[in-house]
Order: structure tokens, then sequence, then C-alpha cells
């Protein structure tokens, strides 16, 4: 039960498991029971749900509720929400662009440059002779 700003019911639970959501509440409110506990969650709170909650038992042949006093004050504030969804697009394709730049701009300076001349292996510029015994056999000189 909401009991001071607007007293109206919020969630009626049987001993059977019969349960009543209550209409200002619908689709906002889930509820779970485990032996004598329920636990209530409520979501898309708005401002005039700020008030203070209480269970209340209805005994079997009793013509009033039993409240239990200890009730959970709640007070909900009013909040901006900002939509952002199409704001995500924009900035993913402004990244996206400017990576597409960065790479065409590394492919144009990799082209103009020739980076084959400076990947390949340099060979020496020297001259060798063959010094080894048999090829000096050949050019002997005799007198």
């Amino acid at each position: 039960l909401k009991t001071h700003m607007q007293p109206e019911r919020v969630l009626y639970v049987s001993s059977q498991n019969n349960s009543a959501i209550f209409p200002a509440f619908a689709n906002r409110l889930e509820y779970s029971k485990e032996e004598k506990q329920i636990v209530i969650t409520l979501h898309n709170l708005w401002k005039n749900d700020s008030d203070i909650y209480v269970c209340a038992g209805v005994l079997k042949n009793a013509p009033s509720l039993s409240v239990n006093r200890s009730g959970t004050m709640m007070l909900v504030k009013e909040t901006e929400q900002v939509y952002c969804g199409n704001s995500s697009w924009g900035i993913n394709g402004l990244i996206i662009a400017v990576a597409l730049l960065f790479s065409a701009l590394v492919c144009c300076a990799l082209y103009r440059v020739d980076v084959k001349k400076y990947c390949q292996k340099k060979t020496p510029n020297a001259v060798y002779e063959d010094m080894s015994y048999s090829s000096r056999r050949s050019t002997l000189v005799r007198t």
C-alpha cells in the first residue's frame, strides 16, 4: 500500500499465490515470493510515486487490515533524461571516416616513395680476383 500522499493499493498477493498488480503500477512492478517473504521491485518511477509504502495483511474473518507500520519511504527526484541514440551513429561515422582518410594518406605516401628500394639487400660493389693455385699456373711466365 501507498499510505500518505495518495493512498492506493499497489500489489495484492494471497497465500494461494493469486496476485493482482493495480493499474497505476501495471508494467512497472515485479515481485518474487519465497515462503513468507516477498520482494517487490518498481521500475520507471515517476515523481508522484514518492510515498511511504507499507505491507498490510488481511486475516480471515477480520474486517480490517493489519498494517506493518515500519514502512519504506521512497522519494523520487525528477531527473533530466537525455536521449542520445542517434548521436552515437554520428560519432561512429566520424571515427570511421577519419580512419579511412588516414589509411588513404598512408597508402599515397607509400606509393610515392619507392619502398622496394629500401627493402632489398644491397650487393656490395667489389671486384674479386681469383688467386688460387690452379688459376695462377696458367698465368706463369717462363723464361
